[in-house]
């Protein structure tokens, strides 16, 4: 056996001993008898896609800390390069599930964008911890905010090209509040392109773009290449924001019950270990920058993971609104209003024509039964609103009421 192999092996044993002692949340559900006669799952190994980013960890740690098999399952992940890619694999069935972008889940249970299959989220898997980089071109030029930039573009009159991750994704609909909120519509005054997150980074080094909104450890990774700085997290778009979720389609839930509660058991484990403590953080930093993984350094991960950020120019902070990926089972609980919001701006953007019936749809794909069950079985609170109310950046409340008034009150429109 080679040194880096007994390495390896001897890693991933004191991970697996670390998860053992550091978890205690509850036992697995064998024991309990669920309406159907039987808590077994049907499909005893799952297939789930991830795309490189931090808030991958808690699906991939449930499987490293082997939490999956503790529940009854086997993990079986697969890298994936885009989010069109996951969409795909998910609609067609080649994905069990996926760590998958809420807007892209909603986007396709409602046809916006092609493919049209009956979706279903299982849980959030984290909040916070993306951000918005504009390219070190723009920063020496003044343009390091809103604000800033919105004057630049005025002043040097020029084609502008941004990029989110995915046309339904959350970072284009990040990307599109803050710039309009800002006074820059992101229709008519810049160019929105799609570049997968891993490609991001790459792409702004050629000048390709002048500005993204991604997951990390890409945020970062700019800033350590010297490419590009922070205007903004979007904790501080919107503080507690959601973001990543356990995606399926419903008709994947409604077959396999059982092993979607194993599943959602093992990776709200896992987020809760993330969680826990410094020590944690640290070793999933190093296990999720492998190259199996996300194929970074550990370091573009390790800081902002632990709410250290440098946005690049000379600025150094902490931030207690970092990614988190359980915080007492708060991050995971799947909010119907949550989901409603990006149905709000999918109408605000054009991607979807007509009005539909946000609350209804989100009946239909947040599984909130399911996850009530999961909670009980984890001793995990559940909040007793399925709506939660919160303020954006710009002064503006959401709270889920009357989601067609919100979607059409914004001046910025497409």
């Amino acid at each position: 056996m080679t040194d880096a192999l007994k390495f390896k092996l001897s890693r991933r044993t004191a991970l697996k001993a670390a998860a053992a002692g550091a978890v205690a949340i509850a036992p697995a559900l064998r024991a309990t008898v669920w309406a159907q006669g039987s808590d077994k799952p049907e499909k005893p190994e799952v297939k789930i896609g991830f795309i490189p980013l931090t808030d991958c960890a808690s699906v991939v740690m449930a499987s490293v800390l082997g939490l999956d098999k503790k529940h009854g399952v086997k993990l079986t992940l697969s890298k994936e390069a885009s989010w069109a890619g996951v969409r795909d694999k998910l609609v067609n069935g080649e994905l069990d599930m996926a760590h998958v972008l809420y807007g892209l889940v909603y986007g396709v249970h409602v046809g916006a964008g092609g493919a049209k299959k009956d979706m279903a989220v299982l849980m959030g898997l984290n909040r916070n911890g993306q951000a918005i980089t504009l390219s070190k071109a723009l920063a020496d030029k003044g343009a390091v905010d809103g604000p800033s930039l919105a004057k630049l573009m005025a002043k040097e009159k020029r084609e502008y090209t941004f990029a989110g991750t995915f046309p339904t994704s959350t970072h284009t609909m990040w990307l599109n509040y803050w710039l309009s909120a800002s006074g820059i519509s992101p229709i008519s005054d810049a160019k929105v392109i799609v570049v997968p997150p891993p490609q991001m980074v790459a792409n702004m080094r050629v000048g390709n773009m002048d500005g993204f909104c991604v997951g990390e450890p890409w945020g970062q990774r700019a800033i350590i290449d010297k490419i590009g700085v922070t205007a903004i997290t979007t904790q501080d778009i919107w503080k507690d924001h959601p973001e990543k979720v356990l995606g399926t389609r419903a008709e994947f839930v409604k077959a396999n019950p059982n092993t979607c509660r194993a599943v959602m058991m093992a990776v709200m484990e896992a987020g809760k270990w993330i969680d826990a403590n410094l020590q944690n953080k640290t070793k999933m930093a190093e296990t999720v920058a492998e190259k199996s993984y996300i194929n970074t350094s550990a370091d573009a991960i390790n800081q902002r993971i632990l709410g250290r950020y440098d946005n690049g120019m000379g600025k150094t902070w902490d931030d207690p609104n970092h990614m988190k990926f359980f915080d007492d089972g708060q991050v995971n609980f799947p909010y119907l209003s949550d989901g409603m919001w990006f149905l709000t701006q999918h109408k605000r953007w054009g991607i979807l024509k007509e009005h539909p019936d946000y609350l209804a749809v989100a009946k239909q794909i947040n599984q909130i039964d399911l996850y009530k069950d999961v909670a009980s079985a984890m001793k995990v609170s559940v909040p007793k609103d399925p709506m939660r109310t919160s303020k954006l950046f710009d002064g503006v409340v959401w709270d889920g009421k009357d989601p067609k008034k919100y979607a059409d009150s914004f001046k910025v429109q497409a």
